[in-house]
């Protein structure tokens, strides 16, 4: 009977708490999303497991949670608060990314830039509700709609947030969807939205080439701290154009990239524990948990940030409007995809497109201030992290 109770005692179900519940809870939602709503299942899938995963409840001396050192979740998150994962993540995006369109038309590249104003806007609300400059500048990247990007910078300026910040990033991520066109249909009229622009011009293979060369040192010279997230995202590109290192660009662009997504989703996931007291600079236990007022208002500070990146996006490609001529306007609707969901955004300005005027394929054009703004966040967290370090 004593072994019984014992082993009674050390199950989940024994030492189970309400918080722990309501995350499960909530990891169940995200994989159902994933599954039955096939909203971004390559992110949230592992992530809602790995939420799972994280809130059984185990003994302290058993070692086998994501913040207890020397277990096998702990091995797998060092890779996400050491911030390994990221750079890999930019790497196979970099081999899949072509870069034509956007070296086509070069002017698309500043709808990117415009949409990056939601991170700036967001470090600034941030800091007004009472975080510190370094979690403000980590919290406010969530408006690049960028998740590895977000990871990165809150491994370096505020750790103890990387939990909240990179389950609201992928999570706005995944509601692209959701959350872009109500904003593109306000800020638009029928007549913009039914704009047809021009097909890009083909582009060499000369200028594919020297794009990621060029494009590295500028980025890194302007951003020295971007330099690992910017550096693996065009040396992945220079892998795919040179065409003399398929073997290289596929395995970055397939098998690595599955293999880091599944392990920083799952690990992730695992350290959004409900409850984690750990002693504050006072010596006094205090709740870092993932159920604290602060994740409430970095999800509520996230969701304004991706309305804001989403809105100045669409309203600069109005404004450019003003100066272009006719043959040469914008459709106003790319705008949007200047946040760094790379290709969901993309592929909701094509598909509001095509609802008003089936004929117009705006897929290829909205991919040119896409992938910009994947450069564009990458910077802006090289700037946030030399500034606020």
């Amino acid at each position: 009977m004593d072994f019984l109770t014992n082993f009674l005692s050390t199950t989940g179900f024994n030492l189970m708490t309400w918080p722990n519940m309501i995350m499960i809870l909530i990891g169940i939602v995200f994989v159902s999303l994933a599954i039955i709503k096939d909203y971004e299942p390559l992110l949230l899938l592992p992530i809602g497991f790995g939420i799972i995963v994280g809130n059984i409840p185990s003994l302290p001396s058993m070692t086998v949670g994501v913040y207890d050192d020397g277990s096998v979740l702990n091995l797998i998150y060092y890779g996400v608060k050491a911030g390994i994962f990221p750079p890999l993540i930019f790497l196979g995006i970099g081999a899949m990314t072509d870069f034509s369109t956007m070296l086509s038309n070069p002017k698309l590249v500043l709808l990117g830039a415009a949409a990056q104003f939601g991170i700036f806007a967001t470090l600034i609300g941030a800091h007004l509700l009472g975080f510190t400059a370094q979690q403000a500048g980590a919290i406010g990247i969530i408006g690049g709609a960028d998740g590895p990007t977000a990871i990165f910078l809150s491994s370096k300026l505020a750790p103890e947030l990387l939990g909240p910040i990179a389950i609201a990033a992928y999570s706005y991520m995944a509601l692209v969807p959701v959350i872009q066109p109500p904003i593109m249909r306000l800020l638009t009229t029928k007549k913009e939205r039914v704009i047809h622009m021009a097909a890009p011009r083909v582009v060499s293979k000369a200028e594919k080439i020297i794009f990621p060369i060029i494009g590295f040192l500028i980025c890194a010279i302007i951003a020295p701290g971007s330099m690992a997230l910017i550096g693996m995202l065009f040396f992945g590109n220079l892998l795919k154009e040179s065409c003399v290192t398929e073997r290289l660009a596929n395995t970055a662009r397939n098998a690595m990239i599955d293999i880091v997504t599944i392990l920083l989703g799952l690990s992730v996931g695992a350290s959004t524990q409900a409850v984690r007291m750990v002693p504050n600079a006072e010596g006094v236990m205090e709740n870092v948990g993932f159920l604290t007022p602060q994740s409430i208002k970095i999800f509520a500070l996230g969701a304004a940030s991706f309305c804001v990146a989403t809105a100045c996006g669409v309203l600069f490609a109005k404004f450019m409007n003003v100066f272009l001529k006719k043959d040469h306007k914008i459709n106003p609707l790319i705008g949007a995809a200047g946040v760094s969901a790379v290709p969901d955004s993309a592929r909701v300005v094509h598909t509001v497109g095509q609802e008003e005027d089936p004929s117009n394929f705006l897929l290829m054009h909205a991919m040119a201030p896409n992938v910009a703004g994947v450069i564009g966040s990458a910077i802006a967290a090289g700037v946030l992290w030399s500034v606020m370090l």
